[in-house]
């Protein structure tokens, strides 16, 4: 007997997922492998559970199932069967996600139209195991056209995972030794290094010469992407925050913290909120402890946080104080930080 086909159910409706388990469980060849209620839980799902086929709401609050294909297709392209509202929007936003990668689409049951739920569901096994022999890889890469379905769709793919690091003194050499080993496919990376204001610009130009990933000195209001890396501008506080399903930087000109501006702990206190146990934390050689309560608080939230030793650190401060706060789980070299950043990312399945 083959093996059954592993399905993940995406539907902001717990009672729609619960009728769709409950139907597909009929069917011995579908196995239903986890739920979804929302496109960021339904993200992080196909990462942790890899399922063989997903089934997809059109229209959800939020992160609608276009804006899923979107960011799922073109990292990690897997068969997509939409399941659709028979109402005009819901029918032009299904049209939207065949044109960005799902292999087809049921409707929701419809007394005006006919469509019981039986049939939906018998439908749907059907398209589920069509689904399973289609061919998606080459999505990999792809960024699909731009559609007319409404203002809240962006091509930009809102990033599931951050690495943010912090540093002072002898950090722009450490910072210099991770960017131009880190892969151009990485998350993007948020960094608070000390600095004055206008030496900032300078040090992201010529890393960005040099490094395979995009390296800028963050603006106020801009969305992050993957294989960029995002600098605090000297003289201004920089943290993230999630904005209509999107990761966006704060720059602005706030109080010193910890005697520095910009600080490590403004933007890992931002990371640790916004992000929970979807990032990764990087504490480099400097003097003094900011950003330790920071990484601690990106602790408690999940994230998996390591620093510089103190054999290659220039000076063994920053990284100390947030390993004797128990905020790092690792203390490693410098010429192995960038290995086994992704390290960690490649076990989250990125």
């Amino acid at each position: 007997m083959s093996q059954a086909i592993q399905v993940l159910l995406v539907d902001d409706s717990p009672l729609v997922l619960d009728l769709l388990q409950r139907g597909l469980a009929l069917d011995s060849s579908i196995q239903v492998v986890g739920t979804a209620k929302s496109g960021q839980e339904a993200l992080m799902k196909v990462n942790t559970l890899s399922p063989q086929v997903m089934t997809l709401d059109v229209e959800m609050p939020g992160m609608n199932g276009v804006d899923v294909l979107r960011h799922i297709m073109p990292v990690k392209p897997l068969p997509v069967v939409m399941v659709s509202a028979l109402t005009k929007r819901g029918q032009q936003i299904t049209l939207d996600a065949l044109e960005a990668g799902a292999v087809d689409f049921v409707t929701k049951p419809s007394a005006e139209e006919g469509v019981g739920f039986d049939d939906m569901i018998l439908e749907l096994r059907t398209k589920i195991k069509i689904a399973r022999m289609a061919k998606v890889a080459h999505w990999k890469g792809k960024n699909p056209p731009p559609t007319a379905s409404g203002p809240d769709l962006h091509l930009q793919q809102t990033p599931e995972w951050i690495v943010a690091i912090g540093a002072s003194t002898g950090g722009t050499d450490a910072v210099r030794e991770i960017l131009t080993r880190l892969p151009s496919a990485i998350p993007p990376v948020v960094i608070t290094q000390h600095m004055p204001a206008r030496f900032t610009a300078m040090f992201a130009n010529r890393l960005n010469e040099i490094c395979r990933i995009r390296v800028k000195e963050a603006e106020d209001g801009e969305a992050l992407q993957a294989g960029t890396a995002y600098l605090a501008p000297g003289g201004f506080q920089f943290s993230i925050h999630r904005v209509q399903g999107r990761l966006i930087a704060r720059v602005y000109a706030g109080p010193k913290v910890n005697g520095h501006c910009p600080s490590v702990d403004v933007l890992m206190h931002s990371v640790a909120e916004t992000m929970g146990n979807h990032a990764v934390g990087v504490m480099l050689t400097g003097m003094g402890g900011d950003g330790a309560e920071g990484m601690l608080n990106m602790k408690q939230q999940g994230a998996v946080n390591i620093a510089q030793n103190e054999e290659t650190c220039v000076i063994f401060g920053m990284p100390k104080v947030a390993w004797e706060k128990g905020a790092v789980e690792e203390l490693v070299p410098l010429p192995r930080m960038a290995e086994t950043i992704v390290g960690i990312l490649e076990k989250q399945g990125l």
